[in-house]
């Protein structure tokens, strides 16, 4: 039985639906569109070739992701007592690679991201790559890798998730 491929459309539209689910700060939302062995990386270097023998900006899995969306609902969070909001923005995201057959796809999107917390702002520009497989007949995120332009850079506290 040959599997169907999903229409780039599909692809992009799931793309830009996590974006809006982490500008809305719907995080439990977001989080469910994980499995389970998932992983959330942003390397320090170009061309890191992984993040589990190499440091990294972070290289988080699911139970990380939980801990961190706990701990910006907290309410002793110092850092959210005056809350954070970000806003990303999108280039369509592209398709860079499939295997229609094991449902796997991977998509490329360049991004600026916008966070701002009273008189603070923060902006980033990058790329994400979503390693997106099908599950029970949905998109889910099994790798979410963020490149930034300038990762090598010192960073302030970054408060929500890219």
């Amino acid at each position: 039985m040959v599997a169907e491929s999903i229409p780039t459309t599909a692809l992009a539209d799931f793309v830009y639906r996590e974006a809006r689910l982490l500008d809305e700060k719907r995080f439990d939302e977001w989080y469910e569109l994980f499995t389970e062995g998932a992983h959330y990386w942003m390397p320090l270097t170009r061309d890191q070739p992984n993040g589990e023998t190499c440091t990294s900006l972070f290289y988080e899995d699911k139970l990380l992701l939980k801990v961190r969306i706990e701990r910006l609902r907290h309410p002793n969070a110092f850092s959210q007592q005056q809350p954070s909001f970000c806003q990303h923005v999108l280039q369509q995201p592209s398709l860079e690679a499939s295997d229609p057959e094991a449902s796997l796809y991977v998509t490329r999107t360049p991004f600026m991201y916008f966070e701002t917390q009273l008189d603070r702002q923060l902006i980033l520009a990058g790329v994400t790559h979503h390693h997106l497989i099908c599950v029970n007949g949905a998109l889910r995120i099994r790798l979410k890798k963020i490149e930034l332009v300038n990762c090598d850079a010192a960073f302030p506290s970054i408060q929500l998730l890219l």
